[in-house]
């Protein structure tokens, strides 16, 4: 499987954003929940409307790691309830079109991708959520330390690689050392 990369333009984060919020809500949704609370896709499409309507807060157990955590949502709250209005809080957040279950992992990687080539952005794909969100974590707050924590990784290195930090570091590196 191909890696994927973190959107580390907001520029371009802006243009995804509006492709998807043109084509479908749920989309856009999914989108904004992944990029905003660094979630795995397999934690995002398991929530139901009940999980985070009218909450600052929401005590998720990792279907990977088996941990709890707490994620903010506060700040989604208005996209939130204008996404979720006339839902019952049964509901899938991110309905099929059946309704009855969530889209899957494998249809989420084809919104995003899709939204990503239509952004000409390559190596887009459902956990390039989660690295934007470490990504511009890690350069509004430049704590690694605290993102190492939120994402359970077992060193800051490690971090600092998943965020494409490393790589960004040796792209400007060689760009900086110019021709001899």
């Amino acid at each position: 499987m191909k890696e994927v990369q973190p959107i580390r333009d907001s520029v371009k984060l802006n243009e995804v954003r509006s492709i998807l919020r043109s084509q479908n809500e749920r989309d856009f949704m999914l989108f904004e929940m992944g990029i905003n609370t660094g979630l795995r896709i397999t934690d995002l499409l398991s929530l139901r409307v009940g999980d985070v309507r009218d909450r600052d807060f929401y005590i998720l157990r990792e279907k990977k790691t088996k941990k709890t955590k707490d994620i903010y949502i506060g700040h989604l709250q208005e996209d939130i309830a204008a996404y979720t209005e006339g839902m019952g809080d049964d509901v899938p957040l991110f309905p099929s079109r059946k309704g009855d279950a969530a889209i899957s992992r494998q249809q989420a990687h084809k919104i995003l991708a899709a939204a990503g080539h239509k952004a000409a952005l390559e190596d887009i794909g459902c956990h390039s959520l989660r690295k934007t969100y470490g990504y511009h974590f890690y350069k509004k707050t430049k704590d690694v330390a605290l993102l190492q924590d939120l994402f359970n990784h077992a060193a800051p290195s490690v971090t600092l690689r998943y965020i494409g930090i490393n790589t960004d570091i040796r792209r400007k590196a060689m760009i900086d050392f110019g021709r001899i």
